[in-house]
């Protein structure tokens, strides 16, 4: 079964030039998948009492452009798969057009995993009845995502590419609902460390959530630019990889 929720974007949710912030536009796509999850019955408030929780591990999106403030758009969601203690959600997102149409203007595919709140460990309650009948099946075609490789900054002596790093703390403000750092938030540093892609053309994110961070820990976003992508590694104080990226340029959406 597929679900569609319809959004407009507000004033305060668009950067300078007047586009949704890409951290945003992923925040649609996680609110989505709760409110769906709650209307499925598999939701935060059914799971919570069993002492379990959602988590994002992967987010693979292509976008053609990302809307302006007052642009309206409808994301339709539906279960892929559940296997192997992993849940894959996939996204279409779709702009109204005068005539009445839908215009494809993006796509996501999510990978999430339920967590055990005093192990903090991954576990798989997929055969619960909770889930019976909760797959769609429909398989979205993207193109597959990137390895990732470390950053090492003292190698890049000589080199045409732009990197560097940044330090952030977790604060309050950070840490969302399951006591960990929000995992937009990660990808807001991100591109608060360097932003350099065009959000009104097509683009590929490409993030790979690794590690639990909490209030007070310390994390560096590493950045290393080419000429059409920059690669992104979150490291903790031991030099522990947290998150992954990539956001990179592309002609054209591989789930068309």
């Amino acid at each position: 079964m597929k679900y569609r929720h319809a959004y407009t974007v507000p004033y305060q949710d668009v950067d300078a030039t007047r586009r949704l912030r890409l951290y945003t536009m992923e925040n649609y796509l996680l609110n989505v998948a709760g409110k769906v999850a709650d209307e499925m019955g598999i939701g935060i408030p059914v799971l919570f009492p069993m002492n379990y929780t959602w988590i994002i591990t992967h987010m693979n999106m292509e976008m053609l452009f990302l809307p302006s403030h007052g642009d309206k758009m409808i994301i339709e969601t539906w279960i892929e798969r559940n296997a192997h203690m992993l849940s894959v959600r996939d996204f279409r997102i779709y702009q109204p057009q005068p005539d009445g149409t839908e215009r494809l203007i993006g796509c996501a595919k999510s990978v999430w995993a339920v967590l055990d709140l005093t192990s903090r460990e991954i576990v798989n309650i997929f055969n619960m009845p909770i889930f019976e009948g909760s797959v769609d099946g429909e398989l979205l075609n993207m193109a597959r995502a990137p390895r990732f490789s470390a950053i090492v900054l003292d190698d890049l002596e000589g080199t045409e590419v732009q990197a560097g790093e940044v330090l952030h703390e977790i604060q309050y403000s950070d840490v969302d609902y399951n006591r960990h750092c929000n995992s937009c938030k990660y990808l807001e540093w991100m591109v608060n460390a360097i932003h350099v892609f065009d959000n009104q053309k097509p683009f590929r994110l490409d993030i790979n959530y690794v590690k639990e961070l909490y209030q007070g820990d310390k994390m560096w976003t590493r950045f290393l630019r080419s000429a059409n992508a920059v690669q992104y590694q979150q490291v903790d104080e031991n030099g522990v990889t947290c998150c992954n990226a990539k956001i990179s340029e592309i002609e054209n959406m591989s789930c068309l």
